[in-house]
């Protein structure tokens, strides 16, 4: 790399944000439109310290604050680089473990039929059950497709046209998902174990084709649904099938930071309005 570090800027005093956030600032831009590419070795931390004219605890915060939003790495003995995939796939169920540790604790999924939130849910609520995570109140909200009216997902491959026997077979999955996660939250208020735990699914009439979770406002994981063929039982009949593969798919993980302007707040932030723009327009209830 090269050693001239203009295309790193200078702090502004009049900027009411902190120099550690401004420096952070100045090297996501430079990682995010390439300057500093994947696999590149950032400035040290004593080159950033005279560059900004700052202490060295200052860049160590700035460089906390990239490493927490996975675009960089370091190398004990190296120095810090430039993630070779900025974004990577992550596993959902610690996090939404963690998400237990609040008093209030909020979740919303939108996606295909939610099998693997109600998995995910339950290990944490059994947690709850013995005393090990003690939120007060759980709130959940579900976004899923109607597979009671015409989808282009799933559909037969053969024709690639919506067919009423495999929205039934789709039907059957959302609903043992959708109902599994309303009577897992529902036993904990009825057992009084917290104060409030409710479920709220909704339904709309767009196909899935990918899954968002919103954990307590502040994270996000999204990932998307591959389109795939294959052969499945319908009515005792094999049926070649045009289906949604939303196990193990990988998902991306969002998080608001201090930064207003960062990847991750202006993600999270995106996905809170498309979601309850979704829920307070065209989605409407699900009877169960």
């Amino acid at each position: 790399m090269s050693e001239n570090l203009d295309f790193l800027g200078e702090l502004d005093p009049d900027d009411p944000k902190q120099a550690s956030q401004q420096i952070a600032n100045k090297l996501r831009a430079a990682i995010l439109t390439r300057r500093l590419a994947p696999g590149d070795k950032l400035p040290s931390q004593p080159d950033l310290a005279t560059r900004y004219g700052v202490a060295r605890e200052t860049v160590k915060r700035a460089l906390d604050l990239l490493r927490a939003e996975r675009l960089i790495v370091s190398r004990q003995g190296s120095g810090a680089f430039v993630r070779a995939q900025t974004q990577r796939a992550v596993e959902l169920r610690p996090h939404i473990e963690a998400s237990f540790d609040r008093p209030h604790v909020t979740i919303d999924f939108a996606g295909f039929s939610g099998e693997t939130l109600r998995d995910a849910l339950a290990e944490a609520l059994d947690k709850v059950r013995v005393g090990r995570l003690a939120p007060e109140t759980i709130a959940v909200r579900v976004l899923i497709s109607d597979m009671a009216v015409p989808m282009a997902l799933p559909s037969r491959a053969e024709t690639q046209a919506d067919d009423p026997a495999v929205r039934e077979r789709a039907e059957r999955i959302t609903r043992r998902s959708a109902d599994g996660i309303i009577d897992q939250v529902a036993e904990l208020g009825d057992l009084g174990l917290i104060r409030s735990a409710t479920v709220d699914v909704r339904l709309h009439r767009a196909s899935p084709l990918f899954k968002l979770y919103i954990l307590n406002g502040e994270e996000v994981f999204y990932g998307f649904y591959p389109v795939v063929e294959r052969t499945v039982s319908i009515k005792g009949e094999p049926m070649a099938i045009y289906d949604l593969m939303g196990k193990d798919v990988p998902l991306f993980h969002y998080a608001v930071t201090d930064d207003d302007a960062s990847h991750g707040t202006q993600f999270v932030e995106a996905s809170r309005q498309w979601f309850d723009s979704v829920w307070s327009t065209i989605a409407y209830r699900y009877d169960g």
